[in-house]
């Protein structure tokens, strides 16, 4: 008989969505332009909303947005907004719709500038995962600290959209920059 993982709470629901995100994504070191672009951008419609509810849309978005192809969607039209906002696969929410148009711009400048958008994001965290002392609790877990606040501050100096401090914090946690699973889940690493 196997043996049920322990997870992080939030992942403890039952969704099996959540579950195989939780094991195979979540806090795992991302590298990847364009995964990292699409995560920034999913982050940033989360905001006001539940994760699940963008994982449940997330292959919906990655069809809307041509894959999160930055040199795609920066080409995007008053038309193809239009056809955004008509897309119930989405949020449709016209201000993060813009936002993520803006933020391909704002991307590929990055892209440009760093060589690659890694080279330029993971630089918020001395290009190494940042973890908490032993014994990481649901209570120790923060919406924000200072490389997240950096991290924002930076990104929309350079012009990206839906970027406060909290978005970006979960950003770091989804792609790798900061491993917050707790003492007690499967994932956990001793300090």
């Amino acid at each position: 008989m196997p043996t049920k993982k322990t997870r992080c709470w939030w992942a403890e629901g039952g969704d099996p969505l959540y579950a195989t995100y939780h094991d195979e994504e979540w806090g795992v070191p991302l590298h990847d332009d364009r995964k990292l672009f699409e995560m920034l951008l999913l982050e940033g419609f989360q905001a006001g909303l539940s994760w699940i509810t963008i994982l449940r849309k997330r292959e919906n978005f990655r069809k809307a947005f041509r894959d999160f192809d930055p040199d795609v969607m920066v080409s995007f039209k008053k038309r193809d907004v239009e056809r955004l906002m008509q897309d119930a696969g989405i949020v449709r929410n016209r201000l993060k719709i813009e936002g993520s148009v803006l933020n391909a711009r704002s991307f590929l400048a990055a892209q440009e500038e760093f060589g690659s958008f890694n080279r330029f994001i993971w630089q918020f965290t001395g290009g190494k995962t940042l973890r908490k002392p032993a014994g990481l609790t649901r209570e120790q877990i923060v919406a924000k600290t200072r490389e997240s606040d950096r991290m924002s501050k930076e990104l929309a100096r350079r012009g990206f959209k839906f970027v406060g401090s909290t978005i970006c914090y979960a950003f770091m946690q989804a792609v790798g920059m900061v491993d917050d699973h707790v003492e007690g889940c499967w994932k956990y690493k001793k300090r």
